[in-house]
């Protein structure tokens, strides 16, 4: 065999080892991408749904309140931003216990929504 045969030899199982790799690399990244991730969230775990369904309900009622005109638009932003930081806490509560809150942060969460729902009718 010529050294020109062996070299497009050489080449032709160095492309083919490459390709298979490449192959076998592009399928396990799609099994990974279908697969539902580990730290998929719950947002629908009965106890971040009623602190979430809370701060949805205080959002309507800040609104209202400005809408009434008995709330100005500050202090709106004000109770918006308290909100906004309470479901961020919520979701980083519910990202290290993968998707859910306990009982004792559901707590905490509700203690800190009671705060924001007084100031909303002061």
């Amino acid at each position: 065999m010529s050294k020109m045969n062996q070299a497009t030899n050489q080449a032709t199982k160095l492309l083919a080892i490459v390709l298979a790799a490449a192959f076998c690399a592009a399928s396990a990244m799609a099994q990974t991408a279908s697969a539902p991730a580990a730290s998929t969230w719950d947002k629908d775990h009965p106890r971040r749904a009623e602190v979430n369904q809370r701060l949805e309900n205080q959002n309507a009622r800040i609104k209202e309140e400005v809408k009434e005109g008995d709330m100005s638009k500050a202090k709106a932003k004000r109770l918006h931003t308290a909100d906004k930081e309470i479901r961020q806490e919520e979701r980083d509560m519910a990202k290290q216990n993968g998707g859910h809150i306990t009982k004792q942060e559901q707590k905490t969460l509700n203690q800190q929504e009671n705060a924001v729902s007084k100031r909303i009718g002061n």
